[in-house]
This record gives C-alpha cells, sequence and structure tokens, in this order.
C-alpha cells in the first residue's frame, strides 16, 4: 500500500511540472528589419547604411534593401539612395533558421559585444535586428569586426555568425552589398537616386522610422536620406570663342572625371588649321590645364568649318566649369 502511495506522489508531482516544463516557446516573427552600417579604412566614404526591410509575402518572403550613402564629394560624389528588392520562395520561419531571435537573451549579446573591447578594429559592421515579439519590441545587436569577415579563423561568437549568415542570404536574394562595390567609383554620368522603391518605406526612412536602427553611427538614415535628394548643378563645358571662323559642328569635349574630382575648371585656348574639306589639323595648346587638354584635342579633331576657312588659321577656346564650389566633407 505504501508502495502504490509512494508512486502515485511521484505522478501527481510529475503531472504537475510537465504543463510547465512543455510550455511553448515564443512564437517566431513574422516579419523583421535589419539596419547595417558598415565602416571601412578606405574612403572616402567611409561609411554605408543599409536597411533590409523583410516582410511575408504570398509565395514565400519579400525583402527589399534601402541603401544610403553619405557624399564623398559634394560635386562629383554627393550622398546617394539605391533601393534593390527580391523575393525568395520560402517563409520568414525558413529563412531565420533554427534560430527564433526572440530567445536570444539580452546577457547573451552583451558578452558578446564585449569580446573586443581593446581590439584596433579598422573596418567591420554594427548591426541591430528588430523583431516583433507578441507585445514587445526586441533589438538584436551585433557587432561584427574585421577579422569576422577576413580571418580564416575568426572565432566570431554565437549569434554574431548567425548573423552574418542572415545577412549573407539577404545580399545574396538582393545583390552584392556596400563591400564588393568599387573602392573609388568614379562615372562619367549622373546617377539619380532611386525612387521606385516602395513609397511607404521611403517615407518611412524619411520621418526616422529606422533611425533606432543605427545608434551610435556617425550620420542618420533620415538625413542622408534628405541630402540624396538634392543633386548637384551639372558641370558646363562650352566654346567661348573661335575665330575668325566658327565651327559648323561642333562637338563639346567631355568633362575629365578626375579634372571634376580635383574641382579643376578653367580655360582652355588653342589654334587649329582648317584643311580643303573643313577638317581641323595641327590643333596646338596656347594656355590650359594639362588634366584638360587631352579631352579638347580629341574633341576638336570632330569639328568641322565652312569651306571657305580652308587654309585659315583658328584662335578658339574652351571653357570649364565644374559649377559647383563645395569641397570634401
Amino acid at each position: 500500500m505504501r508502495r502504490w502511495a509512494v508512486t502515485l506522489t511521484v505522478l501527481t508531482l510529475c503531472g504537475h511540472a510537465l504543463p510547465k516544463d512543455r510550455r511553448p516557446g515564443p512564437a517566431l516573427p513574422g516579419q523583421f528589419e535589419i539596419g547595417r552600417h558598415t565602416f571601412i579604412d578606405v574612403g572616402p566614404p567611409n561609411d554605408f547604411y543599409e536597411l533590409f526591410l523583410v516582410r511575408p509575402a504570398a509565395a514565400g518572403t519579400s525583402i527589399e534593401r534601402i541603401t544610403l550613402t553619405p557624399a564623398a564629394d559634394a560635386c562629383l560624389q554627393p550622398a546617394k539612395l539605391e533601393v534593390a528588392s527580391a523575393s525568395l520562395n520560402e517563409s520568414v520561419a525558413t529563412l531565420l533558421g533554427k534560430t527564433n531571435p526572440c530567445t536570444i537573451r539580452e546577457k547573451e549579446l552583451r558578452r558578446e559585444l564585449k569580446r573586443c573591447k581593446k581590439c584596433l578594429v579598422f573596418s567591420g559592421a554594427n548591426v541591430q535586428m528588430r523583431v516583433q515579439c507578441g507585445a514587445k519590441t526586441h533589438i538584436i545587436r551585433s557587432d561584427i569586426l574585421d577579422k569576422d569577415m577576413f580571418d580564416p579563423a575568426p572565432n566570431t561568437p554565437e549569434h554574431t555568425s548567425w548573423t552574418m549568415q542572415l545577412l549573407a542570404r539577404l545580399d545574396n536574394a538582393v545583390g552584392p552589398g556596400v563591400m564588393e562595390r568599387p573602392i573609388f567609383p568614379i562615372s562619367e554620368k549622373e546617377e539619380p537616386s532611386a525612387t521606385n522603391s516602395n513609397s511607404e518605406a521611403l517615407a518611412d526612412v524619411s520621418s526616422g522610422k529606422f533611425d533606432m536602427l543605427f545608434q551610435g553611427a556617425p550620420d542618420k538614415p533620415s538625413e542622408l536620406y534628405h541630402a540624396a535628394q538634392i543633386r548637384p548643378p551639372a558641370p558646363i563645358v562650352r566654346l567661348s570663342s573661335s575665330a575668325p571662323f566658327q565651327p559648323e559642328i561642333f562637338v563639346p569635349p567631355a568633362y575629365p572625371p578626375l579634372a571634376r574630382l580635383a574641382h579643376i575648371d578653367g580655360s582652355v585656348a588653342f589654334t587649329i588649321s582648317i584643311g580643303p574639306n573643313g577638317n581641323t589639323t595641327n590643333f596646338t595648346v596656347e594656355s590650359g590645364h594639362p588634366m584638360l587638354r587631352g579631352v579638347v584635342e580629341n574633341a576638336v579633331s570632330g569639328w568641322r568649318f565652312p569651306r571657305d576657312a580652308a587654309g585659315q588659321l583658328v584662335h578658339a577656346t574652351i571653357e570649364f566649369a565644374s559649377n559647383c564650389s563645395a569641397k570634401r566633407p
């Protein structure tokens, strides 16, 4: 009789313990946002800001990446806004993998953030992920160090490693991130900032809704968004004089990108001889910056003058004006 009593007592105690032990953990979030501030020791620019918006979609998951880059040069490389989007044929839960961000403990994150207090870090990324866990908003921060990205044996802690893997999947879906772009991009074409994104998402960026995902960074995404809407004036290249004849066909020289980057402007004065068919020969520079002379000579080779100018010597001047006096920030 005593044996049955003991057994019943044990079963009763276990029965009370089972519901507590088997309580389900927090549900996986249905969507999330990630702010990634990447900093590098080569530039300017030295800082890049990427916002990932990950949402459930009918066929799986939609991903939108909004990239904001501070001005490297207010005239040639102003602040820039870029938008990329993609979709995955898998759910948000599958994308997150075996890790539920709602179960990551704050003390574990703090331990990872303290792992390298006295390290010299020249490049890396500060990442903050925002998820809704029931009624609470959870912020998961990871500091990705340069050794995490470049060392073959980085010893990256668990949650930081998971964050890197998740971001790699997002980058793979939407296209190369900021670390894959040229260090010194110089384009001869003006590239307007992207405006064909989800207008609601851009409105949220503009209003500062996502600034909290970049706490401690040198710039605020909302301020960069507004800076990217201001386009610098286009440079001016014009024929300021040509005597005693004007060309019938005028090909303007292109403003050399390196000259614009160095804020070089001014005039190139030269003489040319007119051939029997109105073509130009014997190009001779009288004055002008060396970085501007080559493009003038190339352009002048395509000019054509009236036939009655044949055998004549023409004095001409091309003016280059960057039309922007701002220097690097």
